[in-house]
């Protein structure tokens, strides 16, 4: 697809993205690094990550990484911490990262749950934790990548639906505990995305395809760079008014 950039629209600025090593994390350290981003860039896939940071080395914005487990609250704090250290501060949080899977309801491992929260809501809470007394001194922003998922119910999903159901609550409560601080908090929410995640989004073989098909659009698939395009403009000043929302990017799943 075409990628039309805004230069220098992230000059002097500084974004720290969880799930950079593939997909929607990886688009987006491009997108802002293309716009002038200096980007840190955390994966706990240290041969993705790197590859990722390889394809930065050549955009106006300048990379640093760190391989990072985001379930760790001590990880998350420190990964912050050494954004801060190698760029003199924060202006944006991109929580990113995710996992996802499909099983019926009554064969979900404790182990499986634990992992899918520990990244899809404790990394995302514990990286807003730490970045936040940074962000407030840039007057920066945080986007949280939510799902259609954290909005409608989702047969054979049901720990991913919680997951990013705590995404949007997130957004939406510290938007509003920090409404009178130079802070925004913002979601996007995208359906189906041409990304491995989805790609390895393996279903039961057993499954009703009738509750299943109610999460599919007759629309193609997103590609990473829409996501992307639309994270650069909610983490940009010209969104200095848009506070508090979900964006959906779904093809209009969830417009019925």
């Amino acid at each position: 697809m075409s990628v039309v950039h805004v230069p220098g629209r992230f000059d002097g600025k500084t974004a720290l993205l969880s799930g950079a090593g593939s997909g929607v994390g990886r688009a987006t350290a491009l997108r802002l690094a293309a716009e002038g981003a200096n980007v840190y860039l955390l994966d706990i896939n240290a041969e993705t990550l790197a590859e990722t940071a390889k394809l930065c080395a050549d955009l106006p914005g300048k990379a640093a990484t760190r391989v990072t487990d985001v379930s760790s609250r001590d990880e998350c704090f420190a990964a912050v911490a050494d954004a801060v250290a190698e760029f003199g501060g924060l202006d944006v949080l991109g929580n990113i990262a995710g996992i996802a899977r499909a099983e019926h309801l009554l064969e979900v491992s404790e182990a499986d749950y634990r992992r899918m929260m520990g990244v899809n809501v404790d990394g995302y809470f514990f990286l807003a934790q730490a970045a936040i007394p940074h962000l407030l001194e840039r007057k920066g922003n945080i986007v949280n990548i939510a799902s259609n998922a954290g909005v409608m119910g989702l047969a054979y999903s049901v720990v991913y639906t919680m997951s990013k159901g705590a995404v949007v609550q997130l957004t939406r409560s510290l938007a509003w505990e920090f409404i009178k601080q130079p802070l925004r908090v913002n979601a996007i929410a995208p359906g189906g995305i041409d990304t491995s995640l989805v790609a390895n989004y393996q279903m039961p073989s057993d499954v009703d395809w009738d509750l299943v098909g109610r999460a599919m659009v007759p629309r193609e698939m997103a590609q990473p760079e829409d996501i992307a395009a639309m994270f650069s403009f909610v983490a940009s000043d010209e969104a200095r008014n848009v506070h508090g929302a979900i964006l959906h990017n779904d093809g209009g799943l969830t417009a019925g």
